[in-house]
């Protein structure tokens, strides 16, 4: 295949990724950020401890975790078709990508949360703020430089289970990669389509690294 031929399918391959990436990591974030502050909240020595809540929360996000993508995929056909009418396409692939990657980024949420200075909440415990002014005020903003690293790891994990999509109906460069690599036996192509995906993941890496960067220095500063 020429590089003529190539460009198109690469061109469309790239912008369906990064539509899958970007709105399956709005829904992750949306899902796994509340998962990650239950997590913590209900734990023991906790603000809202409550040792049943947490434990129903921890199994369902642990069960969540295990399992491989390419299964979940397969097994939530029926509720993606339910959801968006389809389970063929790159919109019918969040569904999946964001149910995948939610119970991982509420771990990595809860452990961000944990790294924050227990004397700060206590010291606006005792000042008489309510736990929303405690997450709003302490939690969130001290956690924020590893929630950000959270985030683009995430991000990361998302355009690899965006890539294995492609295996089940789902568009962008796993796809072409699958149809116009693989099955045509076209190595050139596959090789191109990798070094794409390692352009993508370095970008967002970069970009990742240098918000966290800016945010802990900010944080040194304030």
């Amino acid at each position: 295949m020429t590089w003529s031929e190539m460009q198109p399918l690469l061109e469309q391959g790239t912008v369906d990724t990064l539509y899958m990436v970007l709105w399956a990591t709005v829904v992750t974030v949306l899902g796994g950020l509340p998962l990650g502050i239950l997590l913590v909240l209900t734990d023991k020595g906790g603000l809202l401890q409550n040792t049943v809540v947490n434990k129903v929360v921890g199994v369902i996000v642990n069960i969540g975790r295990s399992l491989p993508f390419i299964i979940l995929l397969i097994a939530l056909i029926p509720f993606t078709t339910f959801v968006v009418g389809t389970f063929i396409g790159p919109t019918a692939m969040i569904v999946p990508l964001a149910i995948g990657a939610i119970p991982f980024f509420a771990r990595l949420v809860e452990t961000a949360l944990r790294e924050v200075d227990h004397g700060l909440v206590e010291a606006v415990q005792s000042m008489g703020g309510s736990v929303p002014t405690i997450i709003r005020k302490v939690l969130l903003p001290q956690s924020l430089p590893s929630l950000v690293s959270g985030v683009t790891t995430t991000v990361i994990v998302l355009v690899g289970y965006s890539a294995m999509a492609g295996a089940v109906g789902g568009e962008g460069l796993g796809s072409k990669a699958i149809t116009y690599g693989y099955q045509r036996f076209d190595t050139q192509f596959m090789l191109v389509t990798v070094v794409v995906l390692i352009a993508i993941v370095t970008v967002v890496q970069v970009i990742g690294d240098l918000a966290v960067r800016l945010l802990a220095r900010r944080g040194r500063t304030a």
